[in-house]
């Protein structure tokens, strides 16, 4: 089976890319409007329906995220654990505003999230599929069977595989930065209690604020892991970055007929 590799990557077609302006929109950009303007926008029509209009909000802000998820999978029949962790965290947000909960678990949650996700980037280099491969290997940008079949003639499989577990460390590393700035943050700007008016206001807040002072920090880390990854890719195989992208074989057809 492995020797088939080389010849099936010719034919095969890197997998449909998602949208990241549907993404973005849907997971972020609406779900903060509408915890901001909801009840001026939404309140009339959710007060026969709706003893608490704060519950309402939220709910219709959780739609989003969530039809979205249900969208993309249907349309690319493609997910991974990052997006169903993605799905849980606003379902538990949703929990919290509806059922109540006391606020404190909010920080705990946003906390709790990456920290998982961290243990789990690190507890998959036991297993055969590693989750470094999903976040930095991506097949939806990378040939990967182009590079395997690169490192396999150069044998430098067993270098690479060290490399990848350097990168895992460095990811669980942004993802335990990213855990204790959302708990801070969190805990900071989240204190009304939760199935409030207050409380949708101040999560719509946070998501705002989370790109600087969360997404910047954690983003930049994995970047020096990408950073890591090209070159290493390139020193053991030889391969320049274009030639790994998908989609290189067409921009190299053209320039061997000039």
């Amino acid at each position: 089976m492995p020797e088939q590799q080389p010849s099936s990557s010719k034919n095969s077609t890197p997998p449909k890319r998602e949208n990241i302006f549907l993404n973005l929109g849907f997971n972020i950009l609406v779900p903060i409007v509408i915890l901001d303007k909801g009840r001026a926008w939404f309140g009339g029509y959710l007060e026969p329906y709706f003893e608490n209009v704060a519950v309402g909000v939220l709910l219709i802000a959780v739609a989003f995220p969530v039809c979205y998820f249900i969208y993309d999978y249907f349309k690319r029949s493609k997910y991974n654990i990052f997006s169903i962790i993605g799905l849980i965290s606003v379902l538990l947000t949703g929990g919290i505003g509806i059922l109540s909960i006391p606020t404190q678990w909010f920080a705990i949650k946003e906390a709790g999230i990456p920290l998982l996700l961290g243990i789990a980037v690190v507890l998959s280099l036991k297993t055969p599929y590693p989750l470094v491969r999903t976040l930095l290997c991506n097949p939806e940008v990378m040939n990967v069977e182009r590079v395997q079949a690169a490192l396999k003639e150069n044998n430098a499989e067993q270098e690479f595989e060290q490399l990848l577990k350097f990168c895992t460390w460095l990811l669980a590393g942004s993802f335990l930065l990213s855990a204790i700035l959302n708990y801070v943050l969190a805990s900071w700007m989240v204190v009304s209690p939760s199935g409030t008016d207050a409380f949708n206001a101040e999560v719509s807040k946070m998501m705002r604020w989370s790109w600087v002072v969360i997404a910047v920090p954690s983003m930049a880390i994995m970047m020096v892991a990408l950073f890591k990854l090209i070159n290493g890719i390139k020193r053991m195989t030889g391969l320049e970055l274009e030639q790994v992208l998908h989609g290189a074989e067409e921009q190299e057809a053209p320039a061997e007929k000039t």
